[in-house]
């Protein structure tokens, strides 16, 4: 059964989700549907123009490769992309949604070519939420709820990358493993509230006296644990030994006349002889095992 014209003229006007046609070379063809001004920008202006018309050169790469990849492997191919407004410069942004939205792009060849170039129909979908829920659910699972800072699986995930890094390319990558000294006294002597209190104040501590590209985390209980890139033995001996004498005079408000804390730290480095990332953990931790029998409020390097 054919669809009348109007009807058919009138179904693609009515799509929900904006409906693109790009040529091999990145010109839009045409443009249909996602008029709904909450989730879409009004995009009828950009046909006749080159995806390099109207956004920046790694953008509009970006695209055209997208492209490109599907009629390489004529089947649908699915992509996430994250676009706003004023990225793209024959939109207005008054007539959509203000920031960035994420986009699921639903990439199909076409079997006719469009004025002698092969072209795809692009589908923009809107999944802002569903990304920002994502991307809520990998912090939760990254971050410790009490000290707000990584926690043992990001800190595990990120050592990886760094140690395939060093396999690569050398850079030197430390870390330092420290804890709180009699830790279990503070929690029997004020409370586990006031234990807590302890760890929290020592993560905002810790971050201050840390490089933005330094990781802390919390490895377990009153353990803690730094990624210190593009780090030495001699660099991390610094950091370590300035984050040990400021934590050691610092006054935690647990009692009238406060307390004070200390903290055994042990550091070590990525190593050529390692085999795997677990090796720089093993000899951080037995440093600060014996940074413990020395004494304690002591950095010793593996």
């Amino acid at each position: 059964m054919q669809i009348r014209p109007d009807l058919l003229n009138e179904m693609i006007t009515a799509l929900p989700d904006p409906v693109f046609i790009l040529s091999e070379s990145g010109r839009y063809v045409g443009v249909a549907g996602g008029r709904d001004p909450h989730h879409y920008h009004d995009g009828s202006r950009l046909v006749g123009l080159s995806l390099y018309d109207v956004l920046p050169r790694e953008k509009a790469d970006w695209f055209i490769k997208q492209i490109n990849h599907a009629l390489s492997k004529q089947e649908l191919c699915i992509v996430e992309y994250g676009l706003a407004a004023l990225d793209v410069k024959q939109l207005d942004p008054a007539t959509g949604p203000g920031g960035e939205i994420w986009f699921e792009g639903r990439i199909q060849p076409l079997r006719k070519t469009c004025d002698d170039e092969r072209a795809v129909v692009w589908v923009a979908r809107n999944i802002t939420q569903r990304h920002k829920l994502e991307e809520k659910l990998r912090r939760l699972s990254e971050i410790d709820p009490l000290t707000e800072i990584a926690n043992r699986r990001k800190f595990l995930n990120e050592l990886n990358d760094l140690y395939a890094e060093f396999k690569r390319y050398g850079h030197p990558t430390a870390m330092l493993m420290f804890d709180i000294d009699h830790f279990k006294s503070i929690n029997d002597s004020f409370g586990h509230l006031a234990g807590d209190q302890v760890l929290f104040r020592i993560s905002r501590i810790a971050e201050e006296h840390l490089r933005q590209v330094d990781l802390l985390c919390r490895f377990g209980g009153e353990e803690f644990a730094v990624l210190l890139p593009h780090t030495d033995t001699a660099g991390a001996q610094m950091i370590a030994e300035r984050l040990r004498e400021t934590i050691a005079k610092y006054i935690f408000n647990l009692s009238k006349d406060g307390i004070k804390v200390t903290i055994s730290t042990g550091l070590s480095q990525l190593m050529t002889s390692d085999q795997t990332a677990s090796d720089v953990i093993q000899r951080a931790d037995d440093a600060l095992y014996r940074a413990k029998n020395s004494g304690r409020n002591c950095v010793v390097s593996a």
